[in-house]
């Protein structure tokens, strides 16, 4: 049977996706990585493990590594090390003293050129969306294939927030 990932949306948007459990079996809990050749790789953050492994999935499915992280300070142990990441996947809010736009100033200071795409399940309120660095992308949860890919795309090929320091100490979230 498929599994239900249900997204926090308003009433009028409400959707859920469903996938075959057995494609997270094979996902370590940590940290994952798929390596088609020559892609480039994404670091997903996010503390839902459930979120994480499907998007991570998800991006695999899309030809990507996936590296992920379940809080800040996990990513930036990643970051710190000397693997290769093209793009920062990071929910907005997360449990443990640092959310996403706080983990893009740290991000940002060990790599400066790193894309950046924020997500979230609440970007249906506006005071969210304006809070955060208007350079950076967002996509929300749930992810539609089609519409990550875009994105995905986009932030790979263009600036995808990079060093745009209007906004990166996260006082607003």
């Amino acid at each position: 049977d498929a599994l239900p990932i249900y997204g926090i949306q308003s009433k009028a948007s409400a959707r859920n996706l469903c996938i075959d459990p057995r494609c997270l079996l094979s996902f370590p809990c940590k940290a994952m990585e798929v390596r088609p050749e020559s892609a480039e790789t994404i670091l997903i953050v996010d503390d839902d493990e459930l979120v994480r492994k499907s998007a991570a999935t998800l991006m695999a499915s899309l030809g990507y590594r996936v590296l992920s992280a379940g809080s800040g300070s996990e990513a930036l142990e990643v970051l710190r090390q000397d693997a290769a990441i093209d793009l920062l996947f990071t929910d907005v809010f997360m449990p443990g003293g640092m959310h996403g736009p706080q983990l893009v100033a740290a991000a940002r200071r060990l790599r400066p050129e790193l894309k950046i795409l924020f997500t979230s399940g609440y970007f249906e309120y506006a005071e969210i969306r304006h809070a955060l660095d208007p350079s950076i992308e967002q996509v929300s949860k749930p992810y539609e294939r089609e519409a990550l890919a875009v994105i995905l795309r986009r932030t790979l090929d263009g600036r995808g927030g990079v060093a745009d320091d209007r906004r990166t100490h996260g006082e607003h979230c």
